[in-house]
């Protein structure tokens, strides 16, 4: 019986699909990774041959592409595919949150955006989202131009926090004069910032503004 005999409900694909990964077999994430199988058998024959061969798992995530290849139905092509998925689900069991950079002052926030901020023509308004640990999730610009309250709408701010889980925000913009002394519009931005950040519950930490080499802190000049 090849793939196109089993009901189309059952095939691994779809199960995927209706059902979420986790609800399939080791053999049938194989057979979605392989994607055909060959003349004699469907993929998810093969995948359980490939199984049978490694004895599971325990050694196929130590094979090479000489093993694999060596294996009937498997060329080079499927070898690469099936390394390059194990070598990257070992990447994401190796990675560590604590390798995330960590903002515990003003400092250190400025010290994130400063290089590639401080040498801008134009004014660029950063976000940076954090976790409940101060680890940053991720930092995306969310304005280019003159920063004024009608540009910097917070709604565009918050939804980006809450797509990331974020719980807690640090703001930052460049001035390109080099000059990072705050005019009243940033003053402005910025408690509108906090008191949008309060009624969802998502802290706003601090504003910086960002000159040549050096910066300032709306939150150490008592803004927030």
């Amino acid at each position: 019986m090849t793939l196109k005999d089993v009901p189309k409900q059952d095939r691994p694909r779809e199960r995927l699909l209706a059902l979420g990964p986790k609800t399939l077999s080791n053999q049938e994430l194989l057979a979605i990774l392989l994607g055909t199988g060959n003349k004699e058998e469907s993929v998810v024959e093969l995948a359980q041959r490939i199984l049978m061969h490694f004895e599971g798992l325990v050694l196929l995530k130590d094979c090479t592409i000489e093993e694999l290849t060596a294996i009937k139905g498997i060329g080079t092509a499927k070898g690469v595919l099936i390394l390059s998925a194990i070598e990257l689900g070992k990447r994401m069991h190796q990675y560590k949150a604590e390798d995330r950079y960590v903002i515990r002052s003003p400092e250190d926030g400025a010290e994130f955006v400063m290089e590639e901020m401080r040498d801008l023509n134009q004014e660029h308004f950063v976000c940076i989202f954090l976790d409940t640990k101060n680890q940053v999730i991720h930092r995306q610009t969310i304005f280019i131009g003159s920063l004024n309250a009608s540009i910097v709408h917070p709604r565009e701010v918050f939804r980006e926090a809450v797509k990331r889980s974020a719980a807690s925000i640090i703001c930052a913009h460049n001035h390109p004069s080099g000059d990072p002394s705050p005019s009243q519009e940033d003053i402005h931005v910025t408690k509108r910032l906090v008191e949008c950040g309060k009624m969802i519950g998502i802290e706003l930490l601090d504003h910086l503004v960002i000159g040549d080499r050096k910066f300032v802190s709306l939150k150490e000049k008592g803004y927030l």
